[in-house]
């Protein structure tokens, strides 16, 4: 599905990847654990292709074709999906326009048929049921007056409606609490099939309650330094990151 190789990438002449290397095969969830300072944002938002970034070494394949030079959109038409850790507003911008235009812009770029209103209104109201969305929703500008929960939800019903065949969650269970948290992780585990695969960051194991991940990495210091299965992330809760992994954190 996705494979990093060796990447180096720097923010302001700051390094802050030094060297990453990590591959997600088709169907599996893998989580991201680690400290403040330790790439973990750097990387999904290098993934996506936001600016900023200086990419110094190294090469981000996806499908086995490197994305790097490909511009944010592009990534996202080939099924790459971003939920940030602070979804931004976009005053004036109804809700529901947006997703008709972002899911018809992805079929339009892969050579399908955009869908009329009556098509996108099926799915759209398919996906807000399974996260509980109420139909005034959509009718809002995009994320304007959103409560931390709503916006995360909204994150989610973007990727459900996009289908991505691989997505990041940035630090998605960030501010939520646990009803939210709960639709968010139920929003997730529906979309899990051997087709598509997830990229979980977090800071708490309490996320991964609910979002069992088949693996489970920790960055710091621009490097992944220890991978095991879910049980890491428990230790990790109970030992703090210095035991874990000594001087790196």
């Amino acid at each position: 599905m996705i494979e990093i190789k060796n990447l180096h990438a720097r923010v302001d002449d700051k390094e802050i990847l030094k060297g990453l290397s990590l591959t997600i095969p088709n169907g599996e969830v893998h989580a991201i654990m680690g400290p403040n300072g330790a790439g973990k944002s750097t990387l999904a938002n290098v993934i996506s292709g936001k600016d900023g970034y200086e990419i110094t070494e190294g090469d981000i394949l996806f499908h086995g074709q490197s994305v790097l030079e490909m511009e944010p959109e592009e990534r996202a038409h080939l099924g790459l999906f971003l939920a940030f850790q602070y979804p931004v507003e976009i005053p004036g911008v109804n809700s529901m326009t947006f997703l008709r235009t972002a899911l018809n812009a992805k079929r339009k770029a892969n050579g399908e048929a955009e869908l009329d209103g009556a098509e996108f209104l099926r799915i759209v109201k398919t996906a807000m049921k399974n996260l509980k969305i109420k139909d005034d929703f959509l009718k809002r500008s995009v994320n304007v007056g959103f409560s931390g929960g709503e916006k995360k939800r909204f994150e989610i019903l973007q990727m459900q409606v996009l289908s991505p065949t691989f997505a990041v969650l940035d630090e998605t269970d960030s501010g939520l609490d646990i009803d939210a948290l709960k639709v968010v992780a139920e929003g997730v585990n529906m979309l899990r099939d051997p087709s598509r695969s997830f990229l979980v960051i977090t800071h708490y194991q309490r996320l991964l309650d609910y979002i069992e991940p088949d693996v489970v990495h920790i960055l710091a210091d621009g490097k992944i330094q220890k991978t095991g299965d879910k049980n890491l992330a428990l230790e990790l809760e109970e030992k703090g990151y210095d035991a874990v992994i000594g001087d790196a954190a």
